[in-house]
């Protein structure tokens, strides 16, 4: 799969966007390490801008609102909805938080934040003009999102209820992992695990890119790091890496045709949605 106009069918993650302390900074950073463009940004909308591959838009990135100066920088994951103010009260009744509650966002649909009930926080979109990610899976675009959780099955029977996942267990060498589908979806729309990183349980984003042995170097010359080295999986190689602003990444680039996976597992799963 690579273009997508339409929106998404609800459950799936949808847009994944970043405010940061520094827009010219970042840009700069992406630019150089997944190639990425971006829209003027828009004063109306905070600075916002899109990142984009091929006039498509893939991302978001917008400057720090006033009065946010210090707090962490992380990419948000959002998923679909078809009805934002429903969510909201399913994610109340269900022990997570609403940390923003629904707003219309112009034309282009409304959005919520949340933290479900084991610390990740994570948005809902219901489109309107904006329908989320116009591509995926290939160089530069989300190929994978996932929610690593401090409590597996609180996270399971969160995500079941409030967005209507189901899952198909995966053999992860003594890990719980799981692919979660969502109704409408054709293929896994992306995954959830046993584990966390530095700051408990959160949402994780992987891009595609054609290589990541070579993203290794674009990545520190841009200023990231790359703090998990590219390994085989059972997909192609994955690498773990942070951005100029400390916020958590992962690339991985698929398996060429004739080549073997060494049998490394990774710590977590990425494939195509």
């Amino acid at each position: 799969m690579s273009a997508h106009p339409d929106p998404w069918p609800a459950g799936t993650p949808c847009w994944v966007d970043m405010m940061v302390p520094d827009l010219a900074r970042t840009q700069a950073f992406y630019r150089a390490v997944l190639g990425w463009d971006y829209t003027e940004p828009v004063a109306e909308f905070g600075g916002y801008c899109n990142a984009t591959v091929d006039g498509r838009v893939i991302a978001g990135l917008s400057p720090q609102m006033e009065g946010m100066e210090g707090a962490p920088t992380v990419w948000t994951t959002y998923l679909a909805t078809d009805d934002i103010d429903a969510t909201a009260e399913l994610v109340r009744a269900n022990g997570g938080q609403v940390i923003a509650p629904p707003m219309q966002i112009a034309a282009m649909g409304s959005m919520a934040v949340f933290v479900d009930p084991t610390g990740a926080s994570f948005g809902a979109w219901q489109s309107g003009e904006h329908t989320g990610f116009n591509a995926v899976d290939e160089p530069g675009t989300i190929v994978w999102d996932d929610v690593m959780s401090t409590d597996y099955d609180a996270a399971r029977r969160f995500y079941a209820t409030v967005f209507g996942f189901t899952y198909e267990d995966l053999d992860m060498a003594g890990m719980k992992y799981a692919m979660f589908s969502v109704a409408g979806g054709e293929r896994p729309a992306g995954g959830i695990g046993e584990g966390a990183g530095p700051s408990g349980s959160a949402w994780n984003v992987c891009f595609s890119v054609a290589d990541v042995d070579d993203a290794v170097e674009r990545i520190a010359d841009a200023g990231g790091t790359v703090t998990d080295q590219p390994s085989d999986f059972d997909f192609g190689r994955i690498l773990s890496a942070t951005g100029p602003d400390g916020e958590r990444f992962q690339l991985v680039s698929p398996q060429r045709k004739g080549e073997q996976s060494s049998g490394q597992q990774a710590d977590r799963q990425p494939a195509a949605r």
